[in-house]
């Protein structure tokens, strides 16, 4: 059976972009729906054509002979390249395409943000515009799962949006909170693959994340490292996995996993542009006082953690609830191309997150629970020492708001962010 189509949001952003001069580069993890997205946005424009570099034949061509490959496909108005990557000289020729064609729109689309970096964009500068297509985010997935929810969100969202600068305090109906928690508990779980959400049963979303993993993920990073052992790579994500949320030592990592300094740093990089895995770093306000060292490792999906972790039990059995609260706020914000902090002092007094918006410093803290009359620490340090306009708890239970000085403190629950 024909699965349905889901719109993203990139697909507006990609349409306002088309009449651009320069190309257009999406990229993202696999299995994330860039194959799908492109071929909508092709399917609807006259004059184009859809390609992929997984056909080697056409592949072979583009590296052998340009001017042949140009003269094939390169009569119409718009041209879309999916699976870029596979092109080991494709940045040279690109630009040539470009500078000879001027009036064809090329997008391409590419798996791995090394490759297209290493491989094309750096030939590319002036002449490109990068988006990133990750896995679903909230809204995206209440697209695939309730349009009751959908409703809720928006109407709430309308008000209270960090990424569109809007900071109004909502009032939150307990019953729609309720019904947007437990989707949200949904997602947290299986993550944002689309096709884990389409998914008819936790059997079915098991083996599709166990594919990706194994097919996708493994078969990428071998690729991108030239590996033939991935044992210990494996072990390193599994031992990342464990740790979501926590700082992250360098030399205690690289000694569990086997692997010297710059050789772990290397493959961080790898898993952060293969869409893996992130580290998130201190935010700055006093260098003698913050620790600098050690970030925070959080990972793009959920769901591919927990079959990492090999743990699909519900939220509330688990000890790792906390944790992964704080890995969906991180989600939703990288989601939304925000640059994304967190703040500790060497009292160990910390803030989740800090995210900066309309010349604002906005902290956010993640809680299960959150009992209004207990300001947490943290929270309340920040804002004295960056005279924050806004601080933002999410926790499960509770919505309000309060003042901590001159600080609006808005108590607020996680699936809004």
């Amino acid at each position: 059976m024909k699965k349905p189509y889901i719109k993203r949001k990139l697909e507006d952003t990609i349409s306002k972009y088309l009449e651009k001069r320069e190309i257009l580069a999406i990229v993202g993890p696999r299995q994330a729906g860039k194959t799908t997205l492109l071929k909508k946005v092709q399917s609807e424009l006259k004059n184009s054509v859809f390609l992929s570099f997984e056909d080697r034949e056409d592949l072979e061509l583009f590296e052998r002979d340009v001017k042949s490959f140009a003269k094939k496909y390169f009569d119409r108005q718009y041209v879309f390249i999916d699976e870029f990557q596979y092109s080991k000289h494709g940045g040279k020729r690109l630009k040539y395409l470009y500078d000879t064609y001027p009036d064809v729109k090329i997008v391409i689309s590419g798996s791995s943000a090394i490759d297209l970096t290493v491989q094309a964009i750096k030939f590319l500068v002036g002449r490109v515009f990068v988006f990133n297509l990750y896995q679903l985010d909230f809204e995206e997935y209440l697209l695939f799962k309730s349009k009751e929810g959908l409703a809720s969100y928006g109407k709430y969202k309308k008000s209270f949006d960090i990424q569109k600068d809007r900071l109004d305090f909502p009032q939150i109906k307990d019953s729609e909170s309720k019904e947007l928690k437990k989707i949200l508990d949904d997602f947290i779980l299986w993550g944002g693959y689309p096709r884990v959400a389409l998914a008819q049963s936790d059997d079915e979303r098991k083996t599709v994340l166990k594919n990706i993993y194994n097919t996708y993920f493994l078969r990428d990073i071998r690729d991108v490292l030239g590996l033939t052992d991935d044992f210990r790579l494996s072990k390193l994500v599994k031992l990342l996995a464990v740790q979501i949320g926590q700082l992250v030592s360098y030399n205690e990592l690289g000694s569990s996993a086997g692997y010297d300094y710059l050789t772990l740093k290397k493959y961080l990089n790898v898993l952060e542009k293969t869409f893996i895995c992130q580290p998130i770093r201190p935010y700055f306000v006093n260098k003698r006082k913050e620790i600098t060292k050690n970030p925070k490792i959080y990972f793009f999906d959920t769901g591919l953690r927990n079959h990492i972790v090999g743990n699909f039990s519900s939220l509330n059995e688990r000890d790792d609830k906390g944790f992964l609260l704080e890995n969906y706020i991180f989600n939703q914000l990288v989601k939304k191309d925000m640059t994304v902090n967190f703040w500790r002092t060497k009292q160990k007094d910390e803030v989740d997150f800090v995210v900066e918006t309309g010349g604002r410093k906005i902290p956010l803290e993640s809680k299960s629970v959150f009992q209004k009359a207990q300001m947490p620490k943290g929270i309340g340090m920040f804002v004295s020492e960056n005279n924050s306009e806004l601080a933002v708890i999410l926790n499960e239970t509770s919505s309000g708001r309060m003042m901590e000085n001159k600080t609006k403190v808005y108590i607020l629950p996680h699936w809004i962010i």
